[in-house]
């Protein structure tokens, strides 16, 4: 039997991290410690590091709440992130191992959100099947909606078309920036308060900060009318998938077809990926799909992708003893 360890991340290990992420096969940026750590004083950080026989082949962002641990509350997707050549037999040796480590830790349940399949780099669901074998709990299930570039759904919407041709009409134009003030200040923020009375989760400070650290991953996209901002959208792009972390316009932005103009551009500007995303559709924790929402999506062409949540019981670790005959 090969010897597992597991150890809590500390700062002195953040290059060997950084370089797992970054050769790992279910793994994006976010994942990375510069990432996690711009909000490291909203969360406790109990991250793990996994070796097997002194090579460091695992790792789980994770922070904790009293006795349990979570795949990390920061981070849209999470699980564990695992070396390409891992082989499924390593992967539940090292499952059980973390389990029976966190329970003698007198951590009673770890709760995962996984990463959604279209990031996957290889074939990467051993977590799948173990999560079965482990009778875990499926707290929680979000309904995103994307477009599979080897898979194109023609755009036959009126809506769309008509959209498209008044913003070419009105003269409106697309920048990509990388100061985020004119769109956090003048559109995202006023427009998620008056439609929400919510927040964006980044601040201005935030994502201007993380745009310094990721130059080559988070971009801005804005529609001017003339020198007047009036929509855009925050891009978070990894291998293989461009992702639209916000989307917002104000009613000229809609009214003038600005966000039918931005994605028609945008669909293009990124056909060297594999998919294109718009985000979960949800509300009320996943139980209420937002049915206008989600229909604008899709006469896009993008079509339904599941974010999945589940709770594990560390005490059940002993279940993994029977996967194999």
């Amino acid at each position: 039997m090969k010897e597992i360890q597991i150890t809590p991340y500390n700062p002195d290990k953040k290059q060997a991290w950084d370089a797992l992420v970054k050769r790992a096969k279910n793994a994006t940026f976010l994942f990375r410690r510069d990432f996690l750590e711009y909000h490291a004083h909203r969360f406790e950080d109990f991250s793990l590091m996994i070796y097997v026989e002194n090579e460091l082949v695992a790792l789980l962002p994770a922070n904790k709440t009293g006795n349990e641990l979570h795949s990390h509350q920061g981070l849209s997707y999470g699980g564990l992130v695992l070396k390409k050549e891992i082989s499924f037999e390593t992967v539940v040796s090292i499952l059980k191992s973390l389990l029976k480590y966190l329970h003698e830790s007198k951590i009673k349940k770890l709760h995962i959100k996984l990463l959604p399949k279209i990031y996957h780099l290889l074939p990467s669901d051993e977590m799948d099947y173990l999560l079965f074998k482990l009778n875990s709990q499926r707290t929680r299930c979000d309904l995103a909606s994307a477009i599979d570039y080897q898979n194109p759904l023609k755009i036959t919407s009126s809506n769309r078309v008509r959209g498209l041709k008044k913003a070419r009409k009105n003269n409106l134009q697309i920048r990509k920036e990388t100061d985020f003030t004119p769109f956090w200040n003048k559109v995202l923020i006023p427009n998620l308060q008056v439609v929400h009375d919510t927040e964006p989760v980044h601040s201005l400070s935030e994502i201007q900060h993380l745009q310094r650290l990721f130059p080559d991953e988070i971009h801005q996209f804005s529609v001017y009318d003339g020198e007047e901002i009036i929509a855009g959208t925050t891009v978070f792009e990894t291998e293989n998938v461009v992702h639209l972390q916000y989307i917002s316009a104000f009613h000229k932005g809609r009214s003038t077809g600005a966000l039918d103009l931005l994605f028609h551009h945008l669909i293009a500007e990124f056909a060297n990926k594999r998919y294109f995303t718009f985000g979960i559709s949800n509300e009320q924790q996943g139980q209420k799909v937002n049915k206008g929402l989600l229909h604008w999506k899709e006469t896009f062409g993008a079509r339904s992708i599941a974010y999945e949540f589940f709770t594990i019981e560390t005490k059940n670790y002993p279940l993994l003893n029977t996967v194999f005959l």
